[in-house]
């Protein structure tokens, strides 16, 4: 039987506790302005050059992070990418693993969950 589901990703939420803290910490992280005036609680779409969209949802009580990233941001260089981060003073929660196709760090974000930077 064929399926009505498109075999792609389309959004990511990602549960936060203070929409606006969390809207500036992944802005930076991924290079984009932040503007207070564009986020619009509970939720906040975060700009992304990809069809898959990434909402910080703020909309729940209970922030129960994962302890295991459920998602990657890309990148090229791992290596710059692992020192912009240390100089954003963001957690980070494992040295880069480097294997033959791919290599990966993770880092925590305001609520404790697990982001990871990967090459793959």
């Amino acid at each position: 039987m064929k399926s009505p589901i498109d075999n792609r990703l389309n959004t990511t939420f990602i549960p936060v506790t203070d929409i606006k803290h969390s809207a500036q910490w992944y802005s930076a992280l991924i290079g984009e302005p932040y503007t207070e005036e564009n986020v619009h609680p509970p939720v906040y779409h975060l700009p992304m050059t990809t069809h898959t969209g990434v909402i910080l949802d703020a909309g729940s009580e209970n922030v129960e992070p994962s302890p295991h990233p459920l998602f990657n941001l890309h990148t090229d260089d791992i290596d710059a990418s692992y020192r912009f981060v240390e100089q954003l003073g963001y957690i980070i929660k494992s040295d880069i693993q480097r294997f033959d196709d791919i290599s990966f760090f993770n880092i925590q974000d305001p609520d404790g969950n697990v982001v990871m930077v990967c090459t793959g």
